[in-house]
């Protein structure tokens, strides 16, 4: 049994105590809001319980999808990634990525049985998603707090980022999630061009084939040892 396994089967034989209940929601303050916003290299986001989107950076707007504009009950990263169709593409190894996810969404709400979002996130799911139903039926949990994923985003290309977790003391089960390339690599100057179309109102706009064409122009990663 792993740390994560271990972790879940004491949230799942904790006793009840008097703080128990639905927990109230969760808001992110102004300054962590304005931290990720000034992070213009990297793509940020901070999530709360059950992977609820909470806030995001543009940079992460642009990598991933724009959370912003959806309606709040559905701005969560687990339900996006499963549901949404233009999900599925931009992961080179979407049902890795997908699958883990539900596994962290499972060890989360063994810590948080009364929330009613991971309720109805998991009942969602359940009924609109085959693949998640294997998956949950799995019992598997994980925790993890960094990695590396690799994209194939539609206007630059495939790139690849690392990924870190890091947990906000002060702001209880509150996580931001960066993500930044390797120094000197095809995903920075990838991730960099996608930085200065994001930037640009009225790139977005444009014709995405001025991207592509840059694209095609950027150096192939190196080899790793």
């Amino acid at each position: 049994m792993d740390d994560a396994a271990r972790e879940h089967l004491f949230d799942l034989i904790r006793l009840p105590t008097a703080s128990d209940g639905a927990p109230p929601v969760q808001r992110v303050r102004w300054a962590n809001q304005q931290l990720i916003d000034s992070w213009t290299a990297h793509a940020a986001l901070i999530t709360g319980r059950g992977h609820a989107v909470l806030a995001t950076n543009a940079l992460a707007r642009a990598l991933l999808t724009d959370f912003n504009a959806m309606p709040t009950q559905h701005r969560n990263y687990i339900r996006w990634l499963i549901l949404d169709p233009a999900a599925a593409p931009l992961f080179a190894d979407w049902e890795t990525v997908a699958s883990e996810m539900v596994a962290a969404l499972r060890l989360d709400a063994g810590k948080h049985p009364d929330d009613r979002g991971i309720l109805d996130l998991v009942g969602e799911l359940a009924v609109k998603s085959e693949q998640f139903r294997t998956w949950w039926a799995d019992q598997r949990v994980v925790s993890s707090s960094y990695g590396v994923k690799r994209f194939q985003h539609p206007v630059v290309g495939d790139l690849e980022l690392n990924w870190q977790g890091l947990a906000l003391p002060g702001d209880e089960d509150q996580t931001i999630f960066i993500y930044f390339p390797e120094p000197n690599t095809r995903g920075a100057d990838a991730l960099a061009l996608l930085a200065s179309w994001s930037a640009a109102p009225t790139a977005a706009s444009a014709d995405t084939q001025v991207a592509s064409s840059e694209v095609a122009e950027l150096p192939a990663s190196e080899t790793r040892d």
